[in-house]
C-alpha cells in the first residue's frame, strides 16, 4: 500500500520509481571494480585481521 498523494499520477510515479532503481543498479554495477580494494583497505584498518 503506497500513500497517496494528491496531484501525482500512479503511472508516472512507476515510471519514476523504475528509473530510479535503474540509476541505483547502474551505480553498483560501476562500483563492482572497487570491491577487492575495499576489502582490502578494511582487513588493514581492522586489528588480527591479515
Amino acid at each position: 500500500m503506497a500513500a497517496r498523494v494528491g496531484g501525482r499520477n500512479r503511472v508516472i510515479s512507476w515510471i519514476v520509481g523504475l528509473l530510479c532503481a535503474g540509476v541505483v543498479g547502474a551505480l553498483l554495477w560501476l562500483s563492482l571494480p572497487a570491491g577487492p580494494g575495499m576489502l582490502a583497505l578494511i582487513q588493514q584498518m581492522l586489528p588480527g585481521t591479515g
